[in-house]
Formats: structure tokens, C-alpha cells, sequence
């Protein structure tokens, strides 16, 4: 009997890469879902061998797809497959039934392995043979770099999940290619008219280079500050301290793991504060001019049960593009 395979995921790119890793020889029928809901669709329409499923999606996520998996009785194993790696997460999703998780990028050999424990190919199936290479449509650049941004930001969100001990909601990240008034706009519409402060990091690695934004506004400051129990009278230089933190946590580990993916090793610099409770567009003058065009990844993070928000504006200079490009390009064509 030929193994049917349900892979849900808001991303081509990463439905492509997940049914790629699958061993050839498995010879399975392989069935794509954009979200949760379509999943659900699915599900109710045709029984499945296995199901591959992504987190953090638009309309209905993972966690929603698991919980409605259960309500209504579904039978299907499933795999859950996300860059959101935070202990929380993983937990959650094997009491929501789950029977394994796996990190983005997936290992090969790894799935290899739980495709012949899950499902027993017949004896003449050889799941060492050789994967014949099937032909990829050209994918946007977009697209590569959303499920790059992805993997990245679940790096990052673990990062800070550890650190103060909290469960980050993994937003959906915004790639796109700016010109300077066009980064303005974006920065002003973070900002949603609340004081801010700002800290601003440079990086670079291999000919790419670029400089990050950290933002929080004075709420999200001092809800931190209480989170992590600071006296009340702590004083400026805990602030300093903890914006520092947070700037070095995000910016380091996003781009640890844009690196790993892009096998760049990047180097930041040292924090710079661009400046503490201030309106955005003082931090605006500051930015105006750094650029005149440029590719930026938008990163908000949520601390679940807080209203701490964080933002984080990633900008590559336009001239890094073609080598990032050229350094990602094996998505387009890997095995």
C-alpha cells in the first residue's frame, strides 16, 4: 500500500524542502496544505499516513490544527516540523498530541529514519536507494527568504525564551526590499505613536553587511524591567543593561541562524543606544542617512500573558543582495 503524506505548511518553499527530504524510494503520495484550515479539509476528506506540520501559520496554526485534530477525533500521526524550537513550544505540542518534533531546517538521515519506523515500506522498497532529482519551479526571492527569516526567528525566540524564562510568540515575519522613505513608514507604523527606545547593532560577514534595529517602547521597557523582578528605583543604568541584553539576544541569535543556513559567519558590533524614551522619528534622523535602499527582514516579538512587545528591523545594505542570494541559492535546487 502506498504511504499518503500530509504536509501543512504557509510556506512553498518549505512544503517543497519537506517533500524533498522525504526518501524517494518511499515512493509516497505526497498532498500539500497552506494552513491549519485547509489541513482540516483535508483530514476530513481522506485518511493519511502521516502529517508534517508547520506552527506558525496564518488563518489556523499548529497548535489550533493539533487541538482540532483532537476535538474531532482524527487518527493521524503527527510530525511537527518549525523553526520555533523554545522547550514551550515542543511540550505543548506532544501534550497536544504530537508524536515528534523536528527543527527547520530538517536532517535528512533523521527523516529517513522515522519514515522507516513510521511506516514500514514493503521488502521490495529500498529506502537507501538513490533520491532521483525532481525539477523545482523558480521560487520569488521573497519566498526563499521568509522561510529563511523563519528558521532564524524561532533561533532567536528560543533565545530570549531562556533567558527570562518566559514562552515568545513566534510572529510571522514581513522581507522586503525598501526604499529609505518606505523604511520610514514601516518604522513609524511600529512605533503606533508610543515613546520608544532604540538600539541600534552593525554586522557583517563574507561582503555582507547591514545594521539592526531594536525597538521597545517605554511600556514594554518597564514590564520587563518588573519581569525580571528589577528594584523599582533600579535607575537608568539597569535600563541600559537590559536593553543591551535584549538587543544582543535578538540581533545574535536571528543572525546565528541566518548564517547556519547561509553558511556566513557573521560578526556584530557592540550595541550602540540610539536613544531612551524618544518619539520614533528622532530615530528616524538618526537612520536617514544610512540608506538609500535596502532589504529588511520585520521581526515582532510577543511575551505571552504580557503586553511586551519587541521590534526588530534587520537591514541588509542593497549592495550584500546578490551575495546573499548567491549564498541561499542552493534552496533553489538542493535535493
Amino acid at each position: 500500500m502506498t504511504p499518503s503524506v500530509l504536509i501543512c505548511d504557509d510556506s512553498a518553499l518549505a512544503r517543497k524542502q519537506m517533500a524533498r527530504a522525504l526518501p524517494s524510494s518511499l515512493n509516497a503520495e505526497v498532498t500539500f496544505a497552506v494552513n491549519g484550515l485547509d489541513a482540516l479539509k483535508q483530514l476530513q476528506q481522506k485518511q493519511f499516513s502521516l502529517m508534517f506540520l508547520d506552527l506558525t501559520m496564518p488563518e489556523m496554526d499548529g497548535y489550533q490544527t493539533l487541538q482540532a485534530i483532537q476535538e474531532q477525533g482524527i487518527d493521524i500521526k503527527v510530525i511537527v516540523v518549525s523553526g520555533d524550537i523554545q522547550p514551550q513550544a515542543q511540550s505543548r505540542v506532544k501534550a497536544l498530541g504530537a508524536i515528534d518534533f523536528l527543527k527547520k531546517p530538517v536532517d535528512k538521515a533523521h527523516i529517513k529514519t522515522l519514515m522507516q519506523e513510521l511506516l514500514p515500506p514493503p521488502a521490495e522498497f529500498d529506502f537507501d536507494a538513490p533520491i532521483s532529482r525532481t525539477a523545482i519551479p523558480a521560487l520569488r526571492r521573497r519566498d526563499i527568504y521568509l522561510e529563511v527569516a523563519n528558521v532564524a526567528i524561532g533561533r532567536a525566540a528560543d533565545s530570549l525564551a531562556r533567558h527570562f524564562d518566559v514562552f515568545v510568540n513566534l510572529p510571522l515575519p514581513n522581507v522586503n526590499v525598501f526604499e529609505v522613505s518606505e523604511l520610514h513608514m514601516t518604522m513609524r507604523h511600529l512605533a503606533s505613536n508610543s515613546n520608544m527606545s532604540g538600539v541600534c547593532q552593525g554586522f557583517s560577514g563574507e561582503g555582507i553587511a547591514g545594521e539592526a534595529l531594536v525597538l521597545l517602547s517605554d511600556s514594554s521597557v518597564s514590564e520587563v524591567m518588573q519581569l525580571m523582578q528589577y528594584p523599582e528605583d533600579s535607575g537608568q543604568d539597569f535600563e541600559l543593561e537590559l536593553l543591551m541584553d535584549v538587543s544582543n539576544i535578538l540581533v545574535g541569535s536571528f543572525l546565528k541562524g541566518l548564517g547556519q543556513q547561509a553558511e556566513v559567519k557573521f560578526f556584530q558590533s557592540h550595541p550602540v543606544l540610539l536613544g531612551k524614551h524618544q518619539p520614533v522619528d528622532s530615530f528616524i534622523d538618526q537612520t536617514s542617512g544610512n540608506w538609500r535602499r535596502t532589504m529588511t527582514f520585520e521581526v515582532s516579538y510577543c511575551i505571552e500573558n504580557t503586553n511586551i512587545k519587541c521590534d526588530m528591523l534587520l537591514m541588509f545594505v542593497d549592495e550584500s543582495l546578490p551575495l546573499l542570494d548567491n549564498k541561499l541559492s542552493y534552496l533553489l535546487d538542493e535535493d
